[in-house]
Formats: structure tokens, C-alpha cells, sequence
């Protein structure tokens, strides 16, 4: 029996246009489907290519059916691809232009220097890619490694890198590349990171294997989250050729987006990485605005000259709340500000005595902070440590009450107070660090204000080159631990002197491999803390951010402070 091609035909239209089922159509005939979508494939020439019957008449009759039959599918065909095609083809589209709090460093452009905050991950997200990474809903989320494994005896981890994946200059990330980063690393936890691992091992170019001198369950959070830099990954030939001064002027990573100019006070331009391993970002250019000024923050976002505006506080926050088509989006971010008294271990400073650095927390009026800066969104702060982290332990509240200040000062032998001389602080939270001198000047502590841009201020504490007094403040993720680790014992990265006893305790939790037991050490330690008053901690705050009408895609994750990862931003269609 001869096939009649313009009705099978006709089945595979209908099929196509989602009319029903195909009834009848070619037998044999391959289909590709396409979102959601249903097509036919007859190849000529085949078994699928409709036959013709012998009578010259009918043959023709039906070829001219079969021809225009076949003329009106390929149009619908075309007709019901195309805007699939465009959308397809469209790739990474617009500008997205971010006005930062702070003046950005060359520094935050390079993973080996991280130094123990969260600044530098406002670049690294876009920039570079890690083994293991926090990513929306996962605070361990596989990235460069697609799974990892350890050793029942906590003696080794082994990763298994993505196949296919490159750095921007085209080179494939591998094994030796992970094995050079970890070694190169000098950031926050570098000297704990080197001590407790005994080697890196390039299984395959593809499986790397971390061997430890002895059990340590705290490898990942030290490893794997923004605690410190170790795990973001960088080109080993590409890092060797140009040096680390090279590096930072033209950083080439794994990121969602690749460098393109940074001009040092004005700003860093990125574009996307259209073979980004998880997905091609939607925006095509970011540009990231160093805007040191809150009120030119606001006003860019108010003339849609900036899309985002980092920290907006206290009377701009109400303004954004009020401006329509604006946003104000509060994070909460593990974040905490806190007073370091760096000449407490100095015994002929009036800091020394446990009695003045209690006056001093009793001096600060944190509710009042927190309400003025931080429209109450923040949380008051008894301990450095923030609240969500595991291990936290929870300290008895200092109390807002000047007069028993007064009077322990007087017990130290300070009736009329004395000189701090001054205290250091990033310029962003000038404000804050401005209400605690206010507060300790009512008690009899006087100290004036010395406000540095954020790249110098960091360097200078990371450096020790501050005297009495400096507002610190850290948004770095991981557990006690990694925050002890960096500010409390002697050997921390921004620790001005420290505690055997704090010390000793500290050695002993890193190598128990009970929970239970490790958790009383990191209590013991924080009570300690407290009862030395070793700091004067402030408010945990909330990161606000004034957000612009073109945005679609808000992506967070949890107790990150910043808009990411990046490639989840979203512009609004026009």
C-alpha cells in the first residue's frame, strides 16, 4: 500500500503544533524534542521518506501535495523556532553597576591574600571559582571539586575535580593547579592550614589527596568556607609566569567572570564567562563603583546611575524606604563589630586591668547603635563570636550602665579617667566607632576618632601597627574556631598578644575528635574571653543594601553579606 505522505506529514504538523496526537504519522520517524516541544525528523532518502505509488498521475499529484505540505511545515517549523532560537542565542545581556562601600584593593583580586573578613569575597565570587564554596541552600556546596571523600581515620581528604573546566586564559583547571594554590596561600589560617597538613598529593589530574599530620575536623570549615582563602583556585603557569604583583593587576581565575580593567579608587569592570561550568551568567558586564560616601551612594541609586548600593544605613536607609522603585534589602550576615584593646598585654597600660576593659563595655549603649545604624535589624553583641556559629557559646549580657563604669575606673585607680589617645577604624563604620567614643568620653575615657579607607586599614591591623584602640569587624564565615583562630590566641593573624592558658586550650580543642568534649574547650575559651572583657564587642549588624527598580534576581546566601553568587543576577526585561 503506497504511504500518503501529505497526511503523515500532516500528523507530524499537528504533532508539532501541539494539536492533539500524531495519528498516523511517518513510521520510523525520529524526534527531537525541544522545550517541551515535539518535532518529526524524515530524512530523505530513507525508510521514512514517504513512497510513491507506480501510477505516474498519482505520483505526481501526491509529490505536489507532499511539496507544499512540506513547504508549510518547514515555515511552522521556523515560525515555532525562532523566538527559541533568539532567546537561545541571546546570551549574557546589559551592564549591571554596583556602588561598594569601599575603595577596592588589588589585593581582594588574589585568593592567597585573604585575610580573615569578607571584603575580599565581594571579588573573589565574580573573579575565581573553589574547590567547595557556600552557594545558596548548601554552606559546603561542590564547585571546582564535584565530591570529595574522607578517610575513616580523619587522616585524609581526597577531591575529585569537574572535568572540562577552565581558567579564562583557556588552561584546564587540574590537581596541580589545587596543590599550587594551597601552597601559595598566605592568607587568614595559612600558618594553622600548613601546620596540620602534611602533604598535598596529585593522585591523577584530576584527584587530589590532602594527607594531615594528625585528625582535624575542622579542616573544611577552614578549608572550604570564606574563614580563609585556600580552597579559590588560581593558574599555576598562568601565577608563576607574572609573579603575584602581576596576578593582582590582571587576575585570571575560574569565576563567573573574567577581568577586564580595574582603575584603582573608581572601579573594577568584569564580563562573563559565557563557559562558566554552572551556568552562563545573565548579565553581561558588572561594574563595581568604589563610592567611599554613603550619601553618593544613595543618590546614584535615586538616579538609577548604580542598580545596588552597599550599606545604606541609619536616616539613607529610611530614605530608600521611602523612594519608590527603590528597595531596601537587610542581610544578616555572621558579622561583628567589636573593640580590640590592643595594650592589654602591655602591664603599665591603664588597659591591662581587667577592671577598665569592663568599664568600657558598660559604656557602650548598643541598643542605641543598633537602632540608629542598623534600623534595629542588627543584633546587639555580647561576645565577637557571632551567635549562629557553632560552637557559640552564650555570654551574659553587658549592660548599658555608665555609672558602674565610673566606678570601676575608680577602683583601678582612674577617678577622672585617663588618655586612650585613639581609636583606628575603617571609615564605613565610622559612625559606630564614633557613638563608643562617645560613650567611653561620658565615663572619663578619652580617645579621638582616626577613620582609614578599608585596603589601608586592614593592612595596618593585619601589620599590628595600632596602638589602644581599634573598631574591628568581621563577616567571615566558619565556626568559634576559625574566629578564635584569627583574633583571640597569640598567633592569629589580627591578634595583638594573647592567653597561654586561652592558647593551650586552643591546641588541645583542634586535635579532639569528640564533639562534645572539643565544644566544653570553645566554651572554656569564650568564658574566659568574657571574663577578662578581652574585647568590647558591639552589635552584630545587618548589611543593608538599596537596590534599583531594573533588577529581577536578588540571589543570597545565607550569612553572606553581598548580592551572589553573581551569575544568579537577573535584569528585568526591557
Amino acid at each position: 500500500m503506497p504511504v500518503d505522505a501529505t497526511a503523515k506529514l500532516d500528523g507530524v504538523v499537528q504533532d508539532a503544533l501541539g494539536v492533539g496526537e500524531d495519528r498516523g504519522g511517518v513510521h520510523g520517524a525520529d524526534y527531537k524534542r525541544l522545550d517541551g516541544v515535539c518535532f518529526g525528523v524524515v530524512v530523505p532518502g530513507s525508510r521514512q521518506q514517504a513512497t510513491l505509488s507506480i501510477d505516474g498521475t498519482e505520483e505526481a499529484v501526491r509529490a505536489r501535495r507532499s511539496s507544499r505540505t512540506l513547504a508549510l511545515l518547514l515555515a511552522l517549523a521556523v515560525a515555532v523556532l525562532a523566538p527559541m532560537s533568539a532567546s537561545a542565542a541571546a546570551g549574557p545581556e546589559g551592564q549591571l553597576t554596583i556602588a561598594v562601600h569601599v575603595s577596592l584593593a588589588p589585593a581582594w583580586f588574589d585568593p592567597a591574600e585573604t585575610p580573615g573578613v569578607i571584603t575580599p569575597f565581594l571579588t573573589l565570587y565574580a573573579l575565581h571559582d573553589a574547590l567547595v564554596k557556600p552557594m545558596p541552600g548548601n554552606a559546603f556546596a561542590p564547585s571546582l571539586a564535584e565530591s570529595w571523600t574522607a578517610s575513616k581515620d580523619g587522616l585524609t581528604y581526597e577531591f575529585l575535580l569537574r572535568k572540562n573546566v577552565k581558567f579564562h586564559n583557556g588552561d584546564p583547571v587540574t590537581a596541580e593547579d589545587v596543590k599550587f594554590s594551597f601552597e601559595r596561600y598566605k592568607g587568614a589560617g595559612a600558618s594553622t592550614l600548613k601546620a596540620r597538613v602534611a602533604s598535598v598529593e596529585i593522585v591523577d589530574p584530576l584527584r587530589v589527596r590532602f594527607r594531615f599530620k594528625q585528625p582535624w575536623p575542622d579542616f573544611m570549615t577552614f578549608y572550604a568556607t570564606p574563614a580563609t582563602g585556600a580552597a579559590w583556585i588560581v593558574p599555576k603557569k598562568y601565577a608563576e609566569r607574572v609573579g603575584d604583583e602581576g596576578f593582582k593587576k590582571a587576575p585570571i581565575g575560574a569565576g563567573p567572570y573574567r577581568f577586564v580593567s580595574f582603575n584603582p579608587g573608581v572601579e573594577l569592570v568584569v564580563e562573563a564567562n559565557e563557559d562558566f561550568w554552572r551556568k552562563t551568567p545573565a548579565v553581561k558586564r558588572l561594574v563595581l563603583k568604589s563610592v567611599p560616601d554613603e550619601a553618593t551612594r544613595l543618590a546614584m541609586l535615586k538616579r538609577a546611575e548604580a542598580d545596588v548600593a552597599y550599606s545604606i544605613r541609619g536616616p539613607n536607609a529610611e530614605e530608600v524606604k521611602r523612594t519608590a522603585g527603590l528597595t531596601l534589602k537587610p542581610t544578616s550576615p555572621t558579622f561583628t563589630e567589636w573593640i580590640v584593646f590592643t595594650e592589654q598585654f602591655d602591664p603599665k597600660s591603664p588597659w591591662a586591668d581587667q577592671r577598665v576593659r569592663l568599664a568600657a563595655n558598660l559604656a557602650i549603649d548598643r541598643k542605641t547603635i543598633n537602632e540608629a545604624e542598623y534600623l534595629g535589624y542588627g543584633k546587639l553583641a555580647f561576645s565577637m563570636i557571632p551567635r549562629d556559629f557553632e560552637f557559640h557559646w552564650a555570654p551574659p549580657a553587658y549592660p548599658f550602665d555608665p555609672a558602674k563604669a565610673k566606678q570601676l575606673l575608680a577602683e583601678a585607680g582612674y577617678p577622672r579617667g585617663f588618655d586612650a589617645v585613639e581609636m583606628a577604624t575603617d571609615a564605613v563604620y565610622a559612625p559606630e566607632a564614633e557613638a563608643v567614643i562617645n560613650g567611653f568620653q561620658a565615663v572619663g575615657i578619652r580617645s579621638r576618632l582616626r577613620p582609614m579607607e578599608r585596603a589601608g586599614f586592614y593592612k595596618a591591623d593585619q601589620e599590628k601597627t595600632f596602638k589602644r584602640l581599634v573598631r574591628v569587624g568581621s563577616a567571615a564565615a566558619g565556626n568559634a574556631s576559625t574566629r578564635i583562630e584569627a583574633f583571640v590566641i597569640s598567633t592569629g593573624i589580627r591578634s595583638y598578644g594573647g592567653y597561654p592558658d586561652i592558647d593551650a586550650l586552643f591546641r588541645d580543642q583542634a586535635a579532639e575528635m569528640d564533639k562534645k568534649r572539643r565544644e566544653a574547650m570553645l566554651h572554656k575559651i569564650q568564658q574566659l574571653m568574657h571574663e577578662r572583657a578581652m574585647f568590647a564587642p558591639i552589635v552584630e549588624p545587618a548589611l543593608m543594601i538599596g537596590v534599583g527598580a531594573r533588577l529581577a534576581e536578588l540571589p543570597t546566601i545565607t550569612g553572606h553579606p553581598y548580592l551572589s553568587p553573581y551569575e544568579d543576577l537577573k535584569l528585568k526585561a526591557r
